[in-house]
């Protein structure tokens, strides 16, 4: 059977917001797949005009120019709106220099003078021209209120009703209707191509200019108008997105007085698209764009216009929608998954640079003519990115506290010094080493005896007495206590790894714990004086120094003949009566002269080890309490 291991509490978090992320980015993305108007519309548009601002003005191509009904030509008409004559020997004047057509964003809804209008009339018949028609929405008419739903036909524009032009420009031209989309700042960001005008399909006033600049009708494909060989990309519901050229006074413009008054070249006019609109000051409509604050509407015809007929506008349709929705999953799945790095430092710098990466990415498709969300991602990523990231450093707060927590509790169980070098090495003896080692064990003679007049707690705080006597005895001298036993302890001398005088360390501390041990043996209350020795053995030797134990509990240790020797040193200290022994071994490899007098070590003899075939050399010494 298979154990499962429970996963960590960070990689729990990690999976839960790659989830949260994922499916918060995907609910995200099928709103802007079907085009659900939302407060990121706001910072969409805010985000587009950084764009704009970043990629600067650029020169409108040739092609499409506008007949100002600017200051002068009011002046020298007499009022406005023109009177219908005027703006007829406008159109004439205009069609002498063979223009591609002649667009009239002048709405013409009121009957005038009527020998006025047939003049107007014959004028617009006599040359290809397209005039102007507004439609009127009603937003308490059901027919406007349809459900927006993905795909073509559902998002074209039901107007509740048009104003059409007098039946008379309506014979002679081509209408079509004059209405751009604004966002909630004034911006206009779409001009709709099409309206469905109870069941009849109505062109826009810069659709129907672009198609009769090329003689040709319109094709309509999914999120495409097809002009001969020319294709535009549109978004959902024939909707042209519109890409600015520059400020107020981008496209090339003359005063439409000069079509009367004289002064115009022919290559003005030749060839070109005439758009015929009011620019003074108080006249027409006025919008704001990402260059200007202030722009004549016919502007605004224009840049559609030019960006049918070029091929330069703004892509924005169902491809670049799906990146987008595509984005809006991958992008704080991302986030997530670089945040969950370590260190901290290189998940933070990776996300910034992801962030950055993909910010790039939407300057550059701008600057390409692509309309790359940033909200709907944005608003995708970085809720769950920062949520995660918070909830990390939380867990990781945490996690630290717990660990600070188990190494206060663990570190009593060892020692000060091998705790320092798993904490310079965690993978210190992860694989077993030969060395050479000086070993010494201590016990304590007599001491099962005396715990049973003693009892639990007496015995107990006699042991942390003792055990803290070793510890600073072995400590001082660089050994280090790999386990104690009740009332003994083993020491080695070579941890990490041999280093001259190990062995002069052991004898040592061999003198250091004899002198110790009887003091405080002395110093106990009567009911444990007399009762106890102490006996400590001593040797050196090659020992296999490693890591013993389960996979998640383990100690170090030391195995070999060398241990072996040392512990029945012990039993040959007690058969001998003598507190010390020690090998000729350790005592000559610590080349401490001084030491046989100090410790009042005897002469070396052969003595056989319980377990082992042949004698060891020892030398006892000592003196009892």
């Amino acid at each position: 059977m298979i154990a499962i291991r429970r996963p960590s509490p960070r990689a729990a978090l990690t999976l839960l917001f790659v989830v949260l992320g994922a499916a918060w980015g995907g609910f995200l993305g099928m709103r802007h797949l079907a085009a659900l108007g939302s407060g990121l519309d706001q910072l969409e548009n805010l985000s587009l005009d950084w764009r704009y601002s970043l990629a600067g003005p650029r020169m409108p191509p040739r092609g499409v120019v506008i007949a100002a009904i600017d200051e002068d030509t009011i002046r020298q008409a007499g009022s406005f709106p023109l009177p219908r004559d005027v703006l007829a020997r406008i159109v004439r004047g205009l069609a002498k220099f063979n223009p591609q057509v002649i667009c009239v964003d002048v709405l013409l809804l009121d009957p005038g003078n009527a020998e006025a209008d047939r003049e107007l009339a014959d004028a617009l018949h006599a040359t290809r021209t397209v005039i102007g028609a507004v439609a009127l929405f009603d937003p308490d008419d059901p027919a406007d209120q349809r459900p927006a739903r993905p795909g073509g036909d559902d998002f074209i524009p039901t107007p509740s009703r048009i104003l059409w032009p007098q039946e008379i420009f309506r014979q002679a031209s081509q209408p079509g209707l004059s209405n751009v989309s604004t966002d909630r700042s004034g911006v206009p960001r779409y001009v709709p191509m099409l309206f469905d005008a109870g069941g009849m399909i109505v062109p826009s006033f810069a659709l129907a200019s672009a198609a009769a600049a090329l003689n040709t009708d319109p094709v309509l494909g999914k999120d495409v108008v097809k002009l001969r060989a020319r294709s535009v990309a549109l978004d959902l519901g024939y909707h042209l997105p519109l890409r600015f050229y520059g400020p107020s006074g981008s496209f090339r413009d003359f005063s439409a007085w000069r079509a009367i008054g004289g002064g115009l070249e022919p290559d003005d006019v030749r060839g070109q698209v005439v758009v015929v609109g009011a620019t003074a000051a108080g006249t027409g409509d006025r919008f704001a764009t990402p260059f200007d604050r202030i722009t004549p509407g016919v502007e605004i015809f224009a840049t559609a216009i030019s960006n049918l007929l070029a091929g330069d506008g703004l892509t924005r349709d169902g491809v670049t929608r799906g990146i987008d929705a595509t984005v809006a999953v991958v992008l704080p799945v991302a986030a997530v998954l670089l945040l969950a790095l370590r260190p901290l430092w290189l998940a933070i710098a990776l996300t910034t640079f992801t962030f950055v990466a993909w910010l790039l990415a939407l300057i550059v498709a701008f600057d390409e003519g692509y309309w790359l969300s940033f909200a709907v991602p944005a608003a995708a990523a970085v809720p769950v990115a920062v949520t995660y990231g918070i909830g990390r450093l939380w867990v990781e707060q945490r996690a630290v506290e717990r660990f600070a927590s188990e190494s206060e509790m663990l570190r009593r169980f060892q020692a000060p010094g091998l705790r320092a070098l798993l904490n310079k090495d965690p993978q210190l003896l992860a694989k077993p080493v030969r060395q050479q080692a000086a070993i010494l064990f201590v016990d304590l003679s007599g001491f099962t005896g005396l715990t049973e007049s003693l009892g639990p707690a007496w015995t107990r705080d006699l042991l942390v007495q003792l055990h803290e006597l070793i510890e600073r005895a072995a400590t001082d001298h660089r050994g280090f206590v790999v386990s104690y036993m009740g009332d003994g302890a083993m020491i080695v001398f070579g941890l990490p790894a041999p280093q001259p005088g190990d062995a002069a360390c052991a004898l040592a501390a061999v003198n250091r714990l004899h002198r110790d041990l009887q003091a405080w043996l002395g110093s106990l209350p009567p009911i444990a004086l007399g009762k106890l020795s102490p006996r400590v053995g001593g040797h050196f030797g090659p020992v296999i120094l490693s890591r013993l134990g389960a996979a998640d509990h383990q100690h170090i240790a030391a195995t070999g003949d060398t241990v072996n020797v040392a512990s029945r040193l012990l039993e040959v200290s007690k058969q001998h009566g003598a507190p010390v022994a020690v090998s000729e071994d350790l005592y000559c490899a610590a080349g401490l002269p001084g030491s046989a007098t100090e410790l009042g070590l005897g002469e070396a003899m052969e003595i056989d080890i319980r377990g082992r075939a042949h004698p060891v050399s020892v030398r006892l010494g000592g003196s009892a309490a």
